[in-house]
């Protein structure tokens, strides 16, 4: 049964790699980077063999710390685990628990990440090949290295699958987690610069991480090679301990949630309320941008998308602060503009299937495009005046407020008008409602990552003329550019959006249908 699933893996990849050519680009770009990274690493390990054998020992349990931290925290920075084989979907099969540990385990070994890090750490047998003790034990901590890697990244996947069978972390996990994520920057400048001026300290910093989970596995050949067989000893059962207790919160996780699968929330209305349905204009385009308002409302997947409201002054105050620039802070309501604007760049994804009930309906392509932005609209106006105004109070800067209106306006309303036309052509693999949100398909985190930043560069060129004069006004001190400066974001900006909900419209008319046979593809991945 293991042996099936590991084809079952591979099976679905190829699969999936037929389907679309972007994600047979992104497999093949990944293997080649990967295969570039793992030269340099070797390389590096092997030219360690000839180092001091401290400096080598610091290097190793460093890197191998970092090594098992980025995979308990890379997947959720970037765009997902690689879920090709979903838990959630082997529930039918007749496999006990240790047979489905044992085939995910193996699994995620055999992946592009998976195939890179055993390699990579199996070349530390090199690093510490000073005798035959040392080298056994290097081969042995590098195999408890890789496998708490594995087993750690997917004990988290497993937990998140767990704790979505609970409505309120369903509601607010996906959108918390994001907080100490996008403070990741400052984190790791504060982290760097705190390095920089202290290198000395990295000899214990790495002895202290020898004693950890993360470093446990790396410093037992280094032990071993000087001889300190009781420290070595203690650190492998470090590592042991770590994967048994990792082995058993995940065997916990996926039987919760191998019997409690995580399932959308449903609320029944009180017959007579239709919600917002009844507050806004009783029009196609209005009943469309209830359903949106209720999807940013109630969705966890929309509502992540709202962390960087708060997030965006925080950041730029930090970095103000740091380069004693606080004129920084007047950035955040083009900033926000920005963000909030794009975050729609591919809406229909989110639809899924249930996209169908609008081309049943016959909703036309501009009225929907109009309900999509007009529910955006109501959310981020008044977010986009506050980020404008309140920091000019704080920076006592009223003086600009023109300019940076106009930056703002530009990169909403251009943004408007580009998403109005991307997300009637751009479709990708999301999370499903209820799935686990870490769940990506094979490929995709490259092909999401292509097309949301081609939108990117299409709003920041459309909100480059503003830019350019407000630009001219800061550098001039001049007032008339200013106001010029918002002139131009605001009628530009219209202008943009109009066209783009023109095009935009016109375009979902046309391909609604194979927009449709695309998402069904992408249910079915």
């Amino acid at each position: 049964m293991v042996a099936t699933l590991v084809k079952l893996r591979f099976l679905l990849l190829r699969n999936s790699l037929k389907r679309s050519a972007w994600q047979l680009v992104a497999v093949i770009i990944g293997a080649l980077y990967g295969l570039g990274a793992l030269g340099l690493a070797v390389l590096g390990l092997v030219a360690l063999r000839f180092a001091p054998l401290e400096f080598a020992t610091t290097v190793v349990i460093l890197a191998g710390s970092a090594v098992i931290l980025g995979w308990i925290v890379l997947p959720l920075i970037a765009f997902g685990i690689e879920q090709s084989v979903d838990p959630a979907r082997l529930r039918v099969f007749p496999m006990s628990m240790t047979q489905l540990l044992v085939g995910l385990t193996l699994v995620g070994l055999l992946g592009v990440p998976g195939i890179v890090t055993s390699i990579a750490a199996l070349a530390t047998v090199v690093t510490f090949s000073v005798s035959l003790p040392a080298a056994i034990a290097a081969v042995i901590g590098a195999i408890l290295g890789v496998l708490t890697a594995v087993i750690a990244s997917r004990t988290v996947a497993a937990l998140s699958t767990s704790l979505q069978s609970r409505r309120r972390f369903r509601e607010l996990g996906g959108i918390l987690i994001f907080i100490p994520i996008l403070l990741l920057g400052p984190l790791l400048a504060w982290f760097t610069r705190g390095v920089a001026d202290s290198a000395d300290a990295l000899p214990g910093l790495a002895r202290a991480l020898s004693w950890s989970p993360l470093g446990a596995p790396f410093s037992i050949a280094p032990d071993v090679a000087i001889g300190d067989y009781g420290p070595a000893a203690l650190k492998l059962l470090i590592s042991l301990a770590t994967l048994v207790l990792l082995v058993l919160v995940w065997r916990h996780s996926l039987a919760v949630s191998q019997v409690n699968p995580p399932a959308a929330a449903r609320k029944q209305a009180a017959r007579g309320k239709t919600g917002l349905f009844g507050v806004l204009p009783a029009t196609p385009a209005g009943a469309v941008a209830a359903r949106s308002l209720t999807y940013w409302r109630r969705d966890p997947r929309y509502a992540r998308q709202l962390i960087i409201v708060p997030l965006v002054p925080v950041l730029l105050w930090f970095y103000s602060v740091n380069n004693d620039a606080p004129a920084l802070l007047n950035l955040t309501g083009p900033v926000l503009a920005f963000f909030l604007a794009v975050s729609i760049y591919t809406d229909i994804s989110f639809d899924g299937t249930a996209f169908a009930t609008h081309l049943a309906d016959g909703v036309r392509g501009r009225d929907d495009r109009l309900g999509r932005l007009g529910a955006l609209a109501i959310i981020a106006v008044p977010l986009v005046l506050l980020g404008t105004i309140v920091p000019m109070f704080w920076t006592g800067s009223w003086n600009l407020l023109p300019i940076f209106l106009g930056l703002s306006a530009a990169a909403l309303l251009g943004g408007f008008g580009v998403v109005s036309v991307s997300s009637s052509r751009i479709v990708i693999p999301v999370p499903q409602a209820g799935d686990n949100p870490f769940r990506s398909a094979p490929g995709a985190s490259f092909t999401t990552a292509l097309s949301g930043f081609a939108t990117w560069g299409v709003a920041l060129l459309l909100a480059l003329p503003a830019t350019i004069l407000a630009v001219c006004a800061l550098i001039f001190s001049s007032a008339l550019l200013g106001w010029l400066t918002l002139l131009v974001g605001v009628v530009l900006g219209a202008v943009f959006l109009v066209v783009g909900v023109r095009i935009g419209g016109a375009e979902l008319d046309r391909r609604g249908p194979d927009l449709l046979m695309r998402l069904r593809m992408l249910r079915g991945a």
